[in-house]
């Protein structure tokens, strides 16, 4: 078959990876100049399954205020007139409850294990470097009150067969050594062993290149401008209207992160994908032993440091403020905190590269992934934080759809029906503005 992907970030180009293995005739589209130059450019690091949780969960509204209170905050609020983020936030807080917490995360824990798992099979079977490291993920505690609140997620991932250690100073001290200068800062640590860091842009460029090998064609610098559908609501897709033409193909994948609803609305689809800034700064590392040795969060201020060679990663901040990339010094003041206070002689932070991306939340965590109300179209977007930690495994569950193979883990719940998505009385074809894609 012939296959669109549309969006070039890690999720897409994945995708077109696995689909070009199978044997398929694939072309990906996208507006940038090349692979991962947005969301998938520089952010956190971490492929984490241990930490494949839904921000929505019990005590998070109360939590969320404490945040926004906070000098170096974690949270920031900024589009406050956009009806679009008002909606999306009724709806995280419908899903704050225990209840929803655990089917949300029943949803996302496999597919974050399974991705990980074919992430290992990948690198055995291609040799792909991306400045990996397979040493976990160790969380940190300030206060005794932050520990001791890890009781729930303890029981989540005995319950999920995740491994983890609980250390105390000298434990965490152990694992990074560079803590030693700053561990009266902290009382404890979870850590997850089984979690991997890695440079989501380097994978993914090195992975279009193996994709082009394959067959994958790659048009970059293209405007996604709107699909066409037959038979009105509920029809068949037709073609996708592109700066560069009209394209048709058997399938389409929509792999447009945030950008993804802009281009569903005019077809009456609303699809519950809003975008969080994230930020992120890179600091060169002057002292190796002075740094992190994997991927530390900071329970407190919400923030991932990682080392990808001979660099440090921050990265942290969820900021409600549309499609707003705009980056905010304040946002950098706090990365810029974080690393210096647990890690003082690993980096000059003077010298920091500063930047943020739009990462796809959906108000209950879990990715959209599958089938659209459009014959002929699934989707791959939603993914918010773990774009990168669950980047390999919706490649292969998407190519499983396309060519009507059961996939290796339960899909249900993971495609848009979950929100019970319909059309509505506008026409589908429609001819809408041009979508930033």
């Amino acid at each position: 078959m012939k296959i669109l992907v549309l969006g070039g970030g890690v999720i897409g180009v994945t995708t077109a990876y696995y689909l070009a293995r199978d044997g398929h005739e694939v072309e990906l589209v996208d507006r940038q100049a090349g692979p991962a130059l947005e969301t998938s450019f520089a952010n956190a690091g971490e492929v984490s399954p241990g930490y494949s949780s839904p921000w929505a969960g019990p005590g998070v509204p109360v939590k969320a205020v404490k945040w926004l209170l906070m000098h170096h905050r974690p949270l920031v609020v900024r589009a406050l007139l956009d009806p679009a983020m008002w909606r999306w936030g009724l709806q995280m807080l419908a899903n704050c409850n225990a209840r929803a917490y655990a089917v949300n995360k029943s949803r996302m824990v496999p597919l974050a294990e399974y991705s990980r798992d074919c992430l290992k099979a990948l690198r055995a079977e291609t040799g792909i470097a991306y400045d990996h490291r397979t040493q976990g993920t160790l969380q940190l505690f300030r206060t005794p009150k932050q520990l001791d609140a890890i009781g729930g997620d303890v029981e989540v991932l005995k319950q999920y067969g995740v491994p983890f250690e609980v250390l105390d100073r000298e434990g965490f001290c152990r694992v990074e050594p560079a803590l030693r200068h700053t561990a009266e800062k902290f009382v404890g640590a979870l850590r997850l062993p089984g979690d991997e860091t890695g440079d989501c842009f380097m994978f993914t460029n090195r992975l279009a290149e193996m994709a082009a090998a394959l067959g994958v064609r790659f048009r970059w610098g293209t405007t996604i401008e709107r699909l066409e559908v037959e038979g009105g609501p509920g029809g068949r897709l037709a073609a996708v209207r592109t700066s560069a033409g009209r394209l048709t193909a058997d399938r389409v994948v929509l792999a447009l992160g945030s950008h993804s609803p802009r281009l569903l609305a005019p077809l009456g689809i609303r699809l519950p994908v809003y975008p969080v800034k994230g930020y992120s700064i890179t600091v060169p590392i002057t002292d190796p032993a002075g740094a992190p040795e994997s991927t530390i969060m900071d329970e407190t201020h919400k923030v991932a440091v990682t080392r990808l060679g001979d660099r440090i990663r921050v990265g942290g901040t969820a900021e409600l403020a549309g499609y707003d990339e705009r980056l905010h010094e304040a946002r950098r003041a706090t990365l810029a905190h974080v690393v210096s206070d647990l890690f003082p002689r690993g980096g000059d932070v003077s010298k920091a590269s500063f930047w943020c991306g739009l990462r796809p939340m959906t108000p209950d965590g879990t990715p959209i992934v599958g089938p659209a109300p459009v014959d002929g179209l699934i989707l791959a977007t939603g993914h918010g934080t773990l774009g990168w930690t669950m980047a390999a495994g919706t490649g292969r569950v998407v190519a499983d759809m396309v060519a009507g193979r059961k996939p290796a883990i339960e899909t249900e719940g993971l495609g848009l029906e979950r929100y019970g998505a319909r059309f509505t009385a506008r026409d589908a074809n429609r001819s809408p503005s041009s979508v930033a894609a």
